[in-house]
């Protein structure tokens, strides 16, 4: 989605001059170079630190993220047996996406990036990036949260009372009555919630790059979580578009670098190359939009249910998936950084992540069943059951 590119300053924060260099007259009146502020060059050191931490960053909602979606996964399938199970939330229900919606994302995501782009060009970039930020904030907030909810069911004290609480929002009254808002939540919920939005006031003050990872793991781990692929067809038409979407945007323009580098959110994971000069007031990052995560990521994901279905107690595709991915990235830093050009990564990931899975499956003849695969939405069951039940009734 967005490219992997080197010494990027982080929105919101002064770059430093990068003059070839600054002309003086001497006492003879010929002109003299007497200072030259030469651009950033990063440290070896510096450099493997940032790449090797954003090959982590990346691997970690994606990890995790995998796990959590098999967790939904099997909610969805005791819903199709007959289980009694219901999300307490709607946003905590997957959202599945079938061939149609995989086959015009990146229709839509041309769109909406060109149109950013226009946006950046015609109005004042401050004021966009203020109601970016509010958006971001709120979003955010809530990503974060979630994320960090299961964890603090590990760690909350056993001895203090849990309350519940519900927040209902209705349109209309007697029989036009109509939810319009309806969460419930609990005590760990509202601690979660506190210390989200600490971050994302932390964020909205100081864009430090801390920060913003936060909020990008957050939104990555709940990307690759809640968007599940209905079959592995599916996601071969979403990499394969997104695979074209991104090079094209990458290569064939400048609309993705422009929007990556003047888009004040939290949409990409940044880490300093001279954070062992600077500190954690270092400014020149290397970077990684969060697509290059989640969209790899839900394959992957997608490929851990396929392996849990299989029931065999091994993670097979999941496994081979995962080393492709690493592979993949790895590769995409190491063109980056030789040619000194940003790389679309969906470039390497695609063919590594769909290729190494579909040679392994080829080769233990397990090809066909696993095309054959397939999930099925949550609104899907939640239908069927209904149906069952009016049949039930009827009889």
């Amino acid at each position: 989605m967005a490219d992997v590119n080197q010494g990027s300053v982080l929105p919101g924060e002064t770059s430093p001059p990068a003059l070839d260099g600054l002309n003086a007259t001497d006492s003879n009146g010929t002109d003299a170079v007497n200072a030259t502020v030469a651009k950033f060059v990063a440290t070896p050191e510096g450099t493997a630190l940032a790449y090797g931490s954003l090959v982590f960053m990346a691997l970690l909602p994606i990890f995790f993220g995998a796990l959590r979606s098999v967790s939904c996964g099997k909610s969805k399938v005791a819903g199709e047996n007959g289980c009694d199970y219901e999300y307490r939330n709607s946003s905590d229900m997957p959202e599945t996406i079938t061939g149609r919606d995989a086959a015009r994302f990146p229709i839509i995501a041309s769109c909406t990036l060109f149109g950013l782009y226009l946006f950046f060009k015609i109005f004042s970039q401050e004021y966009i990036n203020l109601l970016l930020s509010m958006y971001f904030f709120v979003l955010g907030i809530l990503a974060l949260s979630h994320t960090m909810s299961p964890f603090m069911n590990r760690i909350f004290p056993a001895n203090i009372p849990i309350k519940q609480y519900q927040l209902l929002f209705t349109q209309g009254s007697g029989e036009t009555k109509e939810e319009m808002v309806n969460y419930e939540f609990d005590t760990k919920d509202m601690i979660c919630l506190v210390i989200s939005t600490v971050v994302g006031v932390w964020y909205i003050l100081k864009k430090h790059w801390i920060a913003n990872n936060l909020f990008g793991l957050a939104f990555a781990l709940n990307g690759v979580e809640l968007l599940h692929l209905n079959n592995i067809s599916t996601g071969c038409i979403l990499l394969g578009g997104l695979f074209v979407y991104d090079v094209f945007w990458v290569f064939g323009t400048n609309v993705m670098v422009t929007v990556a580098k003047s888009f004040e959110a939290p949409i990409k994971l940044v880490f300093p190359q001279d954070l062992l000069e600077k500190g954690l007031g270092a400014s020149q990052f290397a970077m990684l939009g969060l697509g290059d995560i989640v969209i790899p990521g839900i394959f992957i994901a997608l490929l851990l249910r396929f392996d849990v279905s299989l029931k065999k107690n091994t993670r097979t595709y999941f496994h081979t998936s995962f080393l492709a991915y690493i592979f993949g990235l790895g590769l995409t830093i190491w063109v980056m950084h030789t040619f000194k050009h940003a790389q679309p990564a969906l470039l390497y990931l695609v063919p590594a992540c769909i290729g190494f899975p579909l040679v392994v499956a080829l080769l233990k003849g397990e090809l066909t069943e696993m095309f054959r695969y397939e999930e099925v939405s949550a609104e899907d069951v939640a239908a069927k059951e209904g149906t069952t039940q009016v049949e039930k009734k009827d009889k």
